[in-house]
């Protein structure tokens, strides 16, 4: 899909649920919602079948929903993956070899909706609540997530701060959901009513406010130590957002990187993660 008709249906995406908030605000709160939580992309491509087969483990019944996992086995600590939005476990492909070095035990996931797992939608609290439920099946001591995965990495520590996960390593990931929010009012060109009923909608059925959602709120609580990587030319998510999460998680250090791009897939990235979690 070119830039033209991407934009062009993003428009009228936000001219329908504007229409349809004149009649139920909430009803076009849970349209709009929908489409925000709705990948586009991030099924399992014949490039990546080879790697992701090799590992497969079991199916995991999580909210109804069948959850691809991945083994790569290890003598020593546990460590969970969480990819990021529109992306798969193929995705940590050179990051588990650095791990694999090491001998650590290495466990990975399709989010909802991703991957070889079921489902059409994915949003932060199902994500969330998937790593809860592994995180209570395989007693990872590590924890790893990739933008939205950071996000639901930290979101998920600050929830269950009693949990096996002794050290957490946070990726590229955004700070605020106001911020998220904005960019899609700003895309769509929805009105400030159909933005009222998002938050709404949120509280109602996730029982938070789109203010809640903050990395810098949540670190505040969290003591477990932490490895924060950015680069400060990433244009999916602000170096900023890291640079506020690490002032506010006081047992956190932030590798700041320069032109290696939001995916952060580059050997040096993976040897300082890989060391973090040895030390």
């Amino acid at each position: 899909m070119n830039k033209t008709v991407y934009h062009t249906l993003a428009l009228s995406y936000g001219a329908y649920f504007n229409t349809l908030a004149l009649f139920s605000q909430s009803h076009a709160a849970k349209k709009a919602f929908q489409l925000f939580s709705t990948p586009r992309k991030g099924k399992v491509l014949p490039h990546q079948e080879q790697f992701l087969n090799n590992a497969k483990d079991k199916t995991v019944l999580i909210n109804g929903l069948d959850l691809q996992t991945y083994q790569w086995e290890g003598q020593n600590d546990t460590v969970l993956l969480m990819h990021g939005w529109e992306s798969n476990a193929f995705r940590w492909r050179n990051l588990i070899e650095k791990l694999q070095e090491e001998k650590f035990n290495v466990i990975a996931f399709d989010a909802p909706g991703h991957g070889y797992s079921n489902g059409n939608l994915l949003n932060l609290a199902t994500y969330s609540d998937s790593a809860r439920q592994l995180i209570q099946m395989y007693q990872p001591k590590h924890i790893i997530g990739h933008s939205m995965g950071g996000l639901a990495t930290i979101h998920h520590q600050y929830q269950n701060p009693d949990t096996s996960i002794q050290k957490i390593v946070a990726l590229g990931a955004p700070a605020e959901l106001t911020e998220l929010m904005e960019h899609y009012q700003n895309l769509l060109k929805f009105n400030d009513s159909v933005l009222e009923g998002l938050d709404k909608y949120l509280y109602e059925n996730y029982n938070f406010w789109i203010k809640d959602i903050s990395t810098p709120k949540f670190a505040r609580s969290i003591s477990k130590p932490g490895l924060i990587v950015h680069d400060k030319e990433d244009i999916i998510t602000p170096f900023s957002a890291s640079e506020r999460l690490h002032k506010n998680w006081k047992n956190s250090q932030l590798i700041a990187t320069t032109g290696l791009g939001h995916s952060l897939h580059q050997d040096e990235v993976n040897r300082k993660i890989a060391k973090f979690l040895s030390s």
